[in-house]
C-alpha cells in the first residue's frame, strides 16, 4: 500500500477566541432548549449566538413542516445509505436543463449524517459515499440537524469544497486551514497590562476577588480584535466557517465559558495557577484520530474507523514585545482536558452539531483526496465538471470572517489570579491516509459491504438508496 499513501494536510489552525457564552444542547427529543452558533456582522467580525427557542414551539413547527415536505423514505433512518456522485451531477445537470433548482435531498445529501464507506463499481462508474443517514429539517440555529438524533446532515455545498480541493486534472491543495491570530501590538499591549494588574494586586491597589469580571474587560480591551486568515477554501464558504466555529467553541470550553454537554476535565476548572506563566498562552489543536482506514484488496472501497478527531495541546509564551514562542511543555490540566475531550468526541458531537460538523468536513476532505488517489476519476471517466462549476454551483455564498473580539476568562484560585486566554488551535489531519494507518482487509468485510450493494437495478434517476 506504500504506493498508494495518500499525504494531506487538510487544516491548520491557530486561534484566540473571541465569543460571547453559550450553552448547547442534547437533542433527544422536542422541547425546550437554546440552540447555539455564530454570525458573522457586514464588517466580517464573528461572534457567538445564542438562538432563543424557550418552548422549543418553533423546532416542532420546523420539524412538522419537514414531516410534510421530506418524502417519506427519505425520512426514514438507515444504516448504511448510499449516494452515487456521478448520478448526483447527472441529476443535478437534468434539474438545470429543466430550469429546476436543487431539492432538499440535494442541498442535504440523502440526510447523511456521517460518511464511513466510499466504494467504485467499475462497471456503471459509479462513486459511492455511504453511512447513516436520516430524514433532517433546520433548527433554530439554521443548522440542518437529524429528525430522529438531532446529528449534523452533511452538506452538499461542504463536499462540493472537499471535492474541488481534490479536483480531476488539477493540482490539490496542500493545507486547507484557517488562523486566528492576535496582532503582535494587542499581544504586547496584553502582556503589559496583565503585568499591570499584578504589580497593583501585589501592591494592595486591587481586589482581585469579586473583581474578576473587570479585569477580564481590561485584558479584553487590551488584547484587542484578532485576525481571521483562511488557506485552501474559499473564506466566504460554509466549509470554512465550521472550521472557524468549532475552533472556538472547543476554546470555550476549555477556558470556562461554554459548559459542555458531556462530562469533560475543563483546564479552566483544574489548571493550578501557580502552574500559568503570566505570559503563558494554552494552545489546543485539533488532529486526526483515525485508527486505520480500511481498503479492499481490489482498491474498490474503503471504511474509515474511528472517530476521527483527537485534541492535543501545547503551551506559548509571550515575550514583552508580544512575540510567541513554544515552551514545549503541557500542563497537567490541559492534558487532562485534551485527553477527556478526545475520548468524548463522539458523544459531544451527537450533542453538539458544530463537532459533528468538523469531523464530516475531515471525512468529507479524506474521502475526496481518496477518490483522487486511487483515480476513481479517470476509471470512471468523470471530470466532475458541473460539481466543478462555480457559476453554476456556487459555494462562496457565506460572509468571510475576518476578525473576531477577544475572550478572556479571569479567575481567583488559590489566592492567585488565573487570566487564560484562548491560545492557539490546529486542526492538521495530515498524512490520514499514511502508510501505517491504511490496512489491506484481509477478512473480506469492507468487500462484503460493497458486494451486497446493487447498482445495476437503480431507477432511473436514481442517486441514493438504503
Amino acid at each position: 500500500m506504500a504506493s498508494r499513501m495518500i499525504r494531506t494536510r487538510l487544516c491548520t489552525i491557530a486561534a484566540f477566541v473571541a465569543v460571547a457564552t453559550v450553552n448547547q444542547f442534547a437533542f433527544a427529543q422536542l422541547g425546550a432548549f437554546t440552540p447555539a452558533g455564530v454570525e458573522i456582522d457586514t464588517e466580517g467580525v464573528l461572534r457567538a449566538r445564542i438562538f432563543q427557542d424557550a418552548t422549543g414551539e418553533l423546532t416542532r413547527q420546523r420539524y412538522a413542516a419537514a414531516e410534510r415536505s421530506l418524502a417519506t423514505d427519505l425520512q426514514k433512518p438507515s444504516e448504511l445509505r448510499k449516494v452515487s456522485l456521478t448520478r448526483l451531477e447527472a441529476e443535478i445537470a437534468k434539474r438545470f436543463a429543466d430550469g429546476q433548482p436543487l431539492d432538499e435531498a440535494m442541498h442535504n445529501l440523502a440526510g447523511l449524517t456521517q460518511i464511513t464507506h466510499v466504494f467504485f463499481y467499475p462497471e456503471s462508474k459509479d462513486i459511492v459515499v455511504a453511512g447513516p443517514a436520516e430524514g433532517f429539517f433546520r433548527d433554530a440555529s439554521g443548522r440542518m440537524i437529524g429528525m430522529k438524533t438531532g446529528k449534523a446532515v452533511l452538506q452538499l455545498e461542504d463536499m462540493l469544497v472537499a471535492l474541488r480541493a481534490f479536483a480531476p486534472n488539477s493540482p490539490s491543495v496542500q493545507v486547507i486551514g484557517c488562523s486566528i491570530d492576535p496582532t503582535k501590538d494587542g499581544l504586547a499591549s496584553f502582556t503589559a497590562t496583565v503585568a499591570d494588574i499584578s504589580a497593583r494586586t501585589n501592591s494592595n491597589q486591587l481586589m482581585v476577588s469579586g473583581n474578576e469580571g473587570a479585569i477580564a474587560d481590561a485584558l479584553r480591551t487590551s488584547l484587542g480584535k484578532q485576525v481571521v486568515s483562511i488557506q485552501g477554501v474559499p473564506a466566504n464558504s460554509h466549509f470554512a466557517q465550521v472550521l472557524v466555529e468549532a475552533d472556538y467553541r472547543m476554546k470555550l470550553i476549555g477556558i470556562g465559558i461554554e459548559t459542555p454537554p458531556v462530562k469533560i476535565s475543563v483546564w479552566a476548572e483544574h489548571v493550578k495557577p501557580r502552574s500559568v506563566s503570566k505570559n503563558a498562552l494554552q494552545r489546543w489543536f485539533f488532529t486526526p484520530d483515525y485508527q486505520r482506514i480500511s481498503v479492499n484488496h481490489g482498491e474498490t472501497a474503503m471504511q474509515l474507523i474511528g472517530d476521527g478527531v483527537q485534541l492535543v495541546g501545547a503551551n506559548e509564551r509571550v515575550e514583552a514585545d508580544g512575540t510567541r514562542t513554544s515552551t514545549g511543555a503541557v500542563d497537567r490540566a490541559s492534558s487532562n482536558f485534551t485527553r477527556t475531550f478526545t475520548e468524548q468526541y463522539s458523544q459531544l458531537a451527537d450533542k453538539s452539531p458544530v463537532f459533528a460538523q468538523l469531523r464530516n468536513l475531515m471525512d468529507m476532505s479524506i474521502v475526496a483526496a481518496f477518490i483522487k488517489e486511487m483515480d476513481y476519476y479517470g476509471k470512471a471517466e468523470w471530470d466532475m465538471a458541473l460539481l466543478n462549476d462555480e457559476s453554476r454551483l456556487p459555494i462562496g455564498t457565506w460572509q468571510a470572517p475576518t476578525h473576531v473580539e477577544p475572550m478572556v476568562n479571569a479567575m481567583y484560585k488559590d489566592g492567585q489570579l488565573a487570566t487564560p486566554i484562548g491560545g492557539g488551535v490546529s486542526i492538521q489531519p495530515r498524512l490520514a491516509m499514511s502508510y501505517d494507518n491504511m490496512h489491506v482487509d484481509e477478512e473480506g468485510k469492507v468487500d462484503a459491504v460493497r458486494n451486497a450493494i446493487k447498482v445495476d437495478n437503480l431507477a432511473n434517476g436514481q442517486w441514493w438508496w438504503d
